[in-house]
């Protein structure tokens, strides 16, 4: 396990994850339950333990224990039942997809190429 990687990990979780979870946590659960420092907690825990849970077990069986210490730790810190720690988790996904296609800067629909730094596709002829 590199450790670095896992200070790595918990940064950009900090920075990516935990607003779009904090986000997530107040449309389900409200303002009074869902805290951004919950968030925080949410995402360091959950990095830190899927990194240990991922050395010493891996494939499918990580991946499902993991799934299970989200959840739980969705449901501790957000104070909530196991249905409304799914419901938040699959909201966070929905706003973190929609997040992340916001972002992506080179899509073959933007109309100024040269000015986001990408390079314009060649035409496709004959296909």
């Amino acid at each position: 396990m590199n450790v670095w990687a896992v200070v790595i990990q918990v940064v950009v979780g900090i920075i990516i994850v935990a607003p779009v979870l904090w986000i997530s946590g107040r449309l389900l659960v409200g303002r009074e339950r869902a805290k951004f420092t919950d968030a925080l907690w949410i995402v360091v825990l959950g990095v830190v333990t899927g990194a240990i849970i991922s050395y010493f077990v891996g494939g499918i069986l990580a991946s499902i224990i993991m799934l299970i210490i989200w959840l739980a730790l969705i449901k501790h810190f957000f104070d909530c039942g196991w249905l409304k720690a799914i419901v938040a988790a699959i909201i966070f996904l929905t706003l973190s997809t929609a997040e992340a296609g916001r972002f992506s800067v080179c899509q073959p629909e933007a109309s100024s190429y040269r000015v986001l730094g990408c390079v314009k596709p060649a035409p496709r002829y004959g296909i």
